[in-house]
């Protein structure tokens, strides 16, 4: 009998050349000129906070969390979230974001940032990043740049410029 439940298992390093074939076909070469992959680049993921969406063997989504600095405080950065399109709207990639942030907060980090969508991410917890109290060190439009404090008051004491860690 073929297992058709989608698991949401820890990333590893073997699901990387997997993940960035999805990467690939969901936005494109231009991703890398983003200022959030800019932060990224320097810094591998934390696998104990990244997790993957898989039906048997075949990888239908990914997400992954990124330790960074705002001014001289710890922060996360999460993404990309990549969802293979016949499993969009299916709770796929708000299942990853979840298990990741679950995580996190286990792990005893306050906050999380990402650059995305506050309809779609608000759901999860996601807020607009008040103007001018974080700054990325790229071309982002504000709107887009979003926050999730996992420990209260921890976006309040967290002013600056991020950077990668």
């Amino acid at each position: 009998m073929i297992d058709l439940a989608i698991k949401f298992l820890p990333l590893t390093a073997a699901d990387e050349p997997q993940i960035e074939k999805l990467d690939e076909r969901a936005f494109g070469p231009g991703r890398f000129a983003r200022t959030a992959y800019r932060l990224r680049e320097y810094t591998k993921a934390d696998l104990s906070l990244s997790f993957v969406a898989r039906i048997g063997t075949l990888l239908i989504g990914a997400n992954r969390m990124t330790s960074i600095l705002v001014d001289s405080k710890d922060a996360l950065l999460l993404g990309p979230l990549t969802v293979e399109p016949a499993f969009r709207s299916q709770g796929v990639g708000e299942a990853l974001v979840k298990h990741s942030l679950d995580a996190a907060r286990a792990a005893g980090h306050g906050l999380v940032f990402l650059v995305g969508d506050e309809e779609y991410y608000s759901r999860m917890g996601f807020s607009k990043v008040p103007k001018q109290q974080i700054t990325m060190p790229g071309p982002v439009d504000p709107d887009r740049l979003l926050y999730c404090e996992l420990r209260e008051g921890a976006l309040k004491a967290t002013v600056g410029r991020m950077r990668c860690k």
